[in-house]
């Protein structure tokens, strides 16, 4: 018999500036690790206004974790120092930086000045830190689209709905990333593994992901406690929302901005081989 999990916590994304000011949406970050665990951080930088993203992320590294980025209006002009370019819209990039990538994310709005999109941040175990860095990258047309039970039309970027898997792969953590449109009046409910973590972000319209709580609208968070399988219904209004789940690491966490290590000493060499420009093991030949 299924263990339908419970809602734990529920909070809205709050406003912040980044980059070179960029305005954005923080649903978690630097204040809720370890609670989700081995998830680090997400934003949402879904915007209409050019100048509240046009700044971009100009060149910075990372070490240590992966970036997700998932592009839904728009574009991002994307260069590093492994040779890589542009996200368009649809497109989703699976960074792992691993030992060191440098690189910037400039968002260009589409025709009409739309940007939307989110961007993960997800750790890396002791075991992995300093692996050789990669990219997955993943076209619109290549993500695809499960139809699951309950009316549900899911787009599968990691794990698997309804016998559909997602492209991205071999990735440590194991993790499962969906992007749910759910109709009106309908339930979706979805098998998870008992030990990972899992939250849903809510990006448009309203539903209920727990029987005992009220629907949650755009910018909500949620965090699911344990059991083995998640259910969300929707009343008068449809629902848009990603699923999250992954394997909890159990580290110790050291953060400093871009570089995620496990101890501060680790911090230190990887900020003092930036300043000295050995931070990248790995560059485009």
């Amino acid at each position: 018999m299924a263990d339908t999990r419970r809602v734990e916590k529920v909070w809205k994304s709050k406003p912040t500036i980044e980059g070179a000011g960029v305005h954005l949406r923080r649903a978690f970050g630097f204040d809720e690790v370890p609670q989700l665990d081995p998830f680090l951080l997400l934003d949402d930088f879904r915007s209409n206004e050019p100048t509240e993203y046009q700044r971009g992320f100009p060149w910075h590294p990372h070490r240590g974790m992966e970036t997700i980025t998932y592009v839904l209006a728009g574009e991002v002009e994307h260069g590093d120092s492994l040779g890589n370019r542009g996200i368009g819209a649809g497109d989703v990039q699976w960074m792992t930086a691993g030992s060191g990538i440098i690189h910037q994310e400039m968002p260009k709005g589409d025709s009409q000045g739309r940007m939307g999109g989110f961007q993960l941040w997800a750790n890396l175990p002791a075991s992995h830190k300093m692996m050789d860095p990669r990219y997955q990258e993943v076209k619109r047309d290549d993500i695809p689209v499960a139809e699951a039970a309950g009316g549900a039309r899911v787009r599968v970027i990691s794990g698997e709905v309804a016998g559909v898997r997602g492209p991205v792969g071999e990735i440590v953590t194991d993790p499962t990333y969906l992007d749910v449109s759910l109709p009106a009046g309908r339930t979706f409910a979805h098998a998870v593994k008992p030990t990972h973590t899992v939250f849903a972000y809510v990006i448009e319209g309203a539903g209920r992901f727990d029987p005992e709580r009220g629907p949650c609208g755009n910018h909500t968070l949620v965090v699911y406690g344990p059991g083995d399988t998640v259910a969300v219904s929707t009343e008068e209004q449809p629902v848009r929302f990603l699923m999250v789940a992954g394997r909890p690491l159990e580290e110790p966490v050291a953060w400093q901005g871009p570089v995620v290590m496990n101890t501060q000493a680790e911090l230190r060499v990887a900020f003092r081989e930036y300043e000295q420009g050995t931070f990248v093991k790995h560059a485009r030949r």
